[in-house]
């Protein structure tokens, strides 16, 4: 191991720390990425020992689009982080917070307006005023400060770039301002108002309660403002596999016309019988009403709501199969999941770009090559974007090596488990 940079000998057990976060992955590498990040934010702010913080992205392993409708998700953290060094700011600017971020344009708010921006609509800068605001409509409190950022969760990767994000501000503000007093579910509920309300992009709670939690977790959104949360032993390295998603360069244009038809057509059906979410339907009853749910919903709604009966079983038997060591059964299960994305709900490519389906392709070649001793699926919102998939690790690099050979070096990101949560280091 490299000689520990000086800033981290304050860290008595930084190596249990990035075990928890980063895994197998090269404790150097991250010892100097991080020691880059406060000389970087040193020679910005003249600050050599800022508070440091990190917020992961996220991995969906079963449960597609069914959180928006109180249903169940299996999904996990991942080891790909948003990192930051913090400074307070007390020089007359108290009310200014801003973000540097690697690669990406500088964030500026002035936390005296916290009111809807819409020019801001769809940018950085409405979630770091919608997580201040949230934060404040709830008694906390909040303040300037100046940080400086790096991702390695990409935007556009389906990894959950604005949920890492909108996390890692809420634990920022909880720490600076408020001791530590929120929960992490709590600052997973703020996130998703900050991205419903003021980024403007209709999604439900799994993103954030994943990004904030860390580990593999089963989600129940039956009470869709207090889901419960349990922990799931899985590691997918000890069970001989490793977990990837492959970005398949499809068109990143504006998709939240097709993301946003989901929720609402599942709630379209729901409305016909007087509810509000589909947890609330009784499969039986929407059996044996689907011709008059065809009449006001059309058929696309109807195959929406039959996806998210099926996941939700689904889901339960992945767990089940997990339990048991049953990697075969697990197998089957993110298969099916898979499938059932593709023909009931509808989402591996858009209906508006039909001559772009790249996530079809992927999934098609993968499917060939890895046969029944793999397994892959739509990964995330989708439309665009990646594919989720699990291989056995003798058969690793033949696969990157097969698949980058379509869509490029680089295309296939390996993930490992993250166990530690979002928040400061310490």
């Amino acid at each position: 191991m490299m000689n520990r940079p000086k800033f981290f000998e304050k860290f008595k057990n930084i190596e249990t720390i990035f075990d928890d976060i980063y895994g197998d992955e090269e404790i150097d590498f991250h010892l100097e990425r991080w020691a880059g990040l406060i000389e970087i934010h040193r020679n910005r702010y003249n600050d050599a020992s800022p508070r440091l913080f990190s917020a992961p992205g996220r991995t969906e392993l079963s449960g597609n689009h069914t959180d928006h409708n109180g249903g169940v998700v299996l999904s996990a953290a991942i080891q790909l982080d948003t990192i930051a060094a913090v400074t307070q700011r007390k020089d007359g600017d108290e009310n200014l917070a801003e973000i540097i971020s690697e690669g990406y344009s500088p964030v500026s708010v002035n936390l005296s307006q916290l009111k809807r921006v819409e020019a801001e609509r769809g940018t950085s800068d409405a979630l770091l005023r919608g997580m201040a605001a949230s934060i404040v409509r709830r008694g906390g409190h909040i303040g300037g400060f100046s940080a400086s950022t790096s991702s390695r969760v990409l935007k556009g990767s389906g990894l959950s770039s604005s949920s890492t994000l909108e996390i890692l501000i809420g634990s920022i503000f909880n720490e600076l301002f408020n001791d530590g007093r929120f929960t992490p579910i709590e600052l997973a509920q703020m996130g998703q108002e900050a991205e419903n309300n003021y980024f403007a992009k209709p999604c439900g709670l799994m993103d954030q309660i994943s990004c904030s939690l860390g580990g593999v977790l089963v989600i129940d959104f039956a009470q869709v403002n207090t889901p419960v949360v349990r922990r799931v032993n899985f590691d997918p390295l000890c069970a001989g596999f490793t977990l990837a998603v492959l970005d398949s360069g499809g068109n990143h244009a504006d998709l939240t016309a097709d993301y946003s038809s989901i929720p609402a057509e599942m709630r379209a059906v729901a409305s016909v019988f007087d509810a509000e979410y589909l947890r609330k339907v009784d499969k039986k009853i929407l059996m044996s009403n689907i011709d008059k749910i065809r009449e006001r919903c059309g058929d696309r709604a109807v195959l929406r709501a039959l996806h998210f009966f099926n996941e939700n079983c689904r889901v339960h038997s992945m767990v089940r199969s997990l339990k048991r060591g049953d990697i075969k059964a697990y197998l089957e299960g993110m298969r099916q999941s898979g499938n059932s994305s593709f023909c009931l709900l509808q989402n591996v490519f858009s209906p508006d770009h039909i001559a772009n389906q790249s996530l079809s392709l992927a999934l098609a070649l993968s499917e060939g090559f890895l046969g029944e001793a793999g397994a892959v699926r739509v990964h995330g919102g989708g439309f665009a974007g990646t594919i989720q998939a699990l291989i056995p690790k003798s058969r690793y690099p033949k696969y990157k090596e097969f698949i980058e050979g379509y869509f490029g070096e680089g295309a296939l990101i390996p993930l490992s488990i993250r166990r530690r949560p979002a928040g400061e280091l310490r």
